[in-house]
Protein backbone atom coordinates (compact mmCIF):
# COMPACT_ATOMS: atom_id res chain seq x y z
CA UNK A 1 0.00 0.00 0.00
CA UNK A 2 2.79 2.53 0.77
CA UNK A 3 4.32 1.78 -2.65
CA UNK A 4 1.03 2.56 -4.40
CA UNK A 5 0.71 5.84 -2.48
CA UNK A 6 4.32 6.80 -3.39
CA UNK A 7 3.77 6.03 -7.09
CA UNK A 8 0.52 8.00 -7.06
CA UNK A 9 2.18 11.00 -5.42
CA UNK A 10 5.12 10.90 -7.84
CA UNK A 11 2.91 10.56 -10.94
CA UNK A 12 0.36 13.20 -9.95
CA UNK A 13 2.42 16.17 -11.33
CA UNK A 14 2.89 14.28 -14.61
CA UNK A 15 -0.86 13.72 -14.96
CA UNK A 16 -1.53 17.40 -14.26
CA UNK A 17 1.07 18.46 -16.85
CA UNK A 18 -0.42 16.18 -19.51
CA UNK A 19 -3.92 17.46 -18.80
CA UNK A 20 -2.72 21.03 -19.35
CA UNK A 21 -1.70 20.38 -22.98
CA UNK A 22 -4.19 21.52 -25.62
CA UNK A 23 -6.20 19.00 -27.61
CA UNK A 24 -4.36 17.42 -30.50
CA UNK A 25 -4.94 18.50 -34.09
CA UNK A 26 -6.86 15.30 -34.67
CA UNK A 27 -9.16 15.82 -31.71
CA UNK A 28 -12.68 14.85 -32.79
CA UNK A 29 -14.47 17.81 -31.24
CA UNK A 30 -15.30 21.31 -32.42
CA UNK A 31 -15.60 22.83 -35.88
CA UNK A 32 -12.93 22.43 -38.54
CA UNK A 33 -12.51 24.01 -41.96
CA UNK A 34 -12.81 21.76 -45.04
CA UNK A 35 -10.51 22.67 -47.96
CA UNK A 36 -10.05 21.21 -51.43
CA UNK A 37 -6.57 21.81 -52.85
CA UNK A 38 -5.65 22.29 -56.49
CA UNK A 39 -2.52 21.01 -58.17
CA UNK A 40 -1.47 24.64 -58.95
CA UNK A 41 -1.20 25.33 -55.20
CA UNK A 42 -4.54 27.10 -54.73
CA UNK A 43 -7.32 25.90 -52.48
CA UNK A 44 -11.08 26.27 -52.12
CA UNK A 45 -12.86 26.46 -48.76
CA UNK A 46 -15.71 23.97 -49.19
CA UNK A 47 -17.24 24.45 -45.75
CA UNK A 48 -16.90 23.05 -42.27
CA UNK A 49 -17.09 19.78 -40.38
CA UNK A 50 -18.36 19.94 -36.80
CA UNK A 51 -17.47 17.07 -34.46
CA UNK A 52 -19.53 16.38 -31.33
CA UNK A 53 -18.21 13.76 -28.87
CA UNK A 54 -20.70 11.01 -28.02
CA UNK A 55 -21.02 8.94 -24.81
CA UNK A 56 -19.79 5.79 -26.60
CA UNK A 57 -16.41 7.40 -27.36
CA UNK A 58 -17.17 8.12 -31.02
CA UNK A 59 -17.95 11.59 -32.37
CA UNK A 60 -20.92 12.62 -34.46
CA UNK A 61 -20.05 14.80 -37.44
CA UNK A 62 -22.03 17.39 -39.36
CA UNK A 63 -20.85 18.50 -42.79
CA UNK A 64 -21.85 22.04 -43.82
CA UNK A 65 -20.86 22.90 -47.39
CA UNK A 66 -20.73 26.53 -48.53
CA UNK A 67 -22.81 27.39 -51.60
CA UNK A 68 -20.45 30.02 -53.02
CA UNK A 69 -17.69 27.85 -54.55
CA UNK A 70 -20.14 25.46 -56.21
CA UNK A 71 -21.98 25.80 -59.48
CA UNK A 72 -25.13 23.80 -60.30
CA UNK A 73 -24.73 21.20 -63.05
CA UNK A 74 -27.61 19.11 -64.36
CA UNK A 75 -25.93 15.82 -65.34
CA UNK A 76 -27.69 12.61 -66.34
CA UNK A 77 -31.06 13.85 -65.06
CA UNK A 78 -29.67 14.80 -61.63
CA UNK A 79 -28.46 18.07 -60.13
CA UNK A 80 -24.88 18.14 -58.85
CA UNK A 81 -22.96 20.84 -56.98
CA UNK A 82 -19.65 21.17 -58.81
CA UNK A 83 -16.40 23.09 -58.78
CA UNK A 84 -15.31 24.15 -62.23
CA UNK A 85 -11.82 24.70 -63.62
CA UNK A 86 -10.56 25.01 -67.19
CA UNK A 87 -9.51 21.34 -67.18
CA UNK A 88 -11.89 19.58 -64.81
CA UNK A 89 -15.39 19.69 -63.35
CA UNK A 90 -15.36 18.18 -59.84
CA UNK A 91 -18.77 17.36 -58.35
CA UNK A 92 -19.76 16.48 -54.80
CA UNK A 93 -21.79 13.27 -54.64
CA UNK A 94 -23.67 13.05 -51.32
CA UNK A 95 -23.88 9.52 -49.92
CA UNK A 96 -27.53 8.70 -50.75
CA UNK A 97 -28.47 6.33 -47.91
CA UNK A 98 -28.89 6.65 -44.15
CA UNK A 99 -25.63 6.29 -42.26
CA UNK A 100 -24.71 6.77 -38.59
CA UNK A 101 -22.71 9.98 -39.14
CA UNK A 102 -20.10 9.04 -36.56
CA UNK A 103 -16.33 8.62 -36.56
CA UNK A 104 -13.55 7.62 -34.20
CA UNK A 105 -9.82 8.33 -34.19
CA UNK A 106 -9.25 5.02 -36.00
CA UNK A 107 -12.37 4.93 -38.19
CA UNK A 108 -13.21 7.92 -40.41
CA UNK A 109 -15.04 5.87 -43.07
CA UNK A 110 -18.46 7.54 -42.73
CA UNK A 111 -16.92 11.01 -43.00
CA UNK A 112 -14.96 9.83 -46.04
CA UNK A 113 -18.24 8.57 -47.54
CA UNK A 114 -19.82 11.99 -46.93
CA UNK A 115 -17.00 13.50 -49.03
CA UNK A 116 -17.43 11.55 -52.27
CA UNK A 117 -16.80 13.31 -55.58
CA UNK A 118 -16.77 12.56 -59.29
CA UNK A 119 -14.92 14.31 -62.10
CA UNK A 120 -15.37 14.96 -65.79
CA UNK A 121 -13.86 17.27 -68.36
CA UNK A 122 -15.75 20.48 -69.19
CA UNK A 123 -16.44 19.13 -72.71
CA UNK A 124 -18.02 15.86 -71.51
CA UNK A 125 -21.78 15.57 -71.11
CA UNK A 126 -23.50 13.69 -68.32
CA UNK A 127 -22.36 12.29 -64.99
CA UNK A 128 -19.36 9.98 -65.11
CA UNK A 129 -20.08 7.90 -62.02
CA UNK A 130 -17.26 5.48 -62.79
CA UNK A 131 -14.94 8.49 -62.31
CA UNK A 132 -15.58 8.61 -58.58
CA UNK A 133 -13.07 10.06 -56.12
CA UNK A 134 -12.73 8.96 -52.50
CA UNK A 135 -10.44 10.85 -50.12
CA UNK A 136 -8.93 8.49 -47.55
CA UNK A 137 -8.20 10.68 -44.52
CA UNK A 138 -5.01 10.39 -42.49
CA UNK A 139 -4.09 12.45 -39.40
CA UNK A 140 -1.64 15.35 -39.78
CA UNK A 141 -0.26 17.97 -37.39
CA UNK A 142 -3.13 20.33 -38.35
CA UNK A 143 -6.01 17.86 -38.69
CA UNK A 144 -6.52 15.37 -41.52
CA UNK A 145 -5.44 15.09 -45.13
CA UNK A 146 -7.11 13.06 -47.85
CA UNK A 147 -5.36 11.88 -51.00
CA UNK A 148 -7.60 10.89 -53.91
CA UNK A 149 -8.46 7.29 -54.66
CA UNK A 150 -10.46 6.08 -57.66
CA UNK A 151 -13.84 4.45 -57.03
CA UNK A 152 -16.85 3.49 -59.12
CA UNK A 153 -19.84 5.38 -57.71
CA UNK A 154 -22.19 3.01 -59.56
CA UNK A 155 -21.69 0.74 -56.50
CA UNK A 156 -24.05 3.03 -54.57
CA UNK A 157 -26.71 3.33 -57.27
CA UNK A 158 -28.74 0.75 -55.30
CA UNK A 159 -29.03 0.47 -51.50
CA UNK A 160 -26.19 -1.54 -49.94
CA UNK A 161 -26.80 -5.08 -48.71
CA UNK A 162 -25.34 -4.07 -45.32
CA UNK A 163 -26.66 -0.55 -44.63
CA UNK A 164 -24.54 0.02 -41.51
CA UNK A 165 -21.27 -0.82 -43.25
CA UNK A 166 -19.42 1.70 -45.44
CA UNK A 167 -19.40 0.18 -48.95
CA UNK A 168 -16.09 1.56 -50.29
CA UNK A 169 -13.62 -0.76 -48.58
CA UNK A 170 -9.88 -0.37 -49.38
CA UNK A 171 -10.02 -3.25 -51.89
CA UNK A 172 -12.49 -1.21 -53.99
CA UNK A 173 -10.23 1.87 -54.14
CA UNK A 174 -7.13 2.59 -56.20
CA UNK A 175 -4.63 5.37 -55.54
CA UNK A 176 -4.66 8.21 -58.05
CA UNK A 177 -1.35 9.79 -59.09
CA UNK A 178 -1.02 13.23 -57.43
CA UNK A 179 -0.88 15.19 -60.71
CA UNK A 180 -3.69 13.23 -62.40
CA UNK A 181 -6.51 15.27 -60.84
CA UNK A 182 -6.76 19.05 -60.81
CA UNK A 183 -8.35 18.87 -57.34
CA UNK A 184 -5.78 16.56 -55.80
CA UNK A 185 -6.01 16.87 -52.02
CA UNK A 186 -8.60 17.50 -49.31
CA UNK A 187 -7.81 18.75 -45.81
CA UNK A 188 -9.75 19.25 -42.61
CA UNK A 189 -7.99 21.80 -40.38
Amino acid sequence: MPLLRTVTLLCWPLWLALAAFPATATDLSGTRQLLLHQRDGGSVVLGTVTFTPQPDGRSAFALALRHEPFKDFFLSMKEFKCLESAVEVFCHVPYPYPQPGTVSATDLAWLEHALLFMFKTPAECGAKLWHGVYFQLKPTERGWEGRPQAIDLNRISAPPAQPGTPPFKPALRDDIAPAARYFNRLTIE
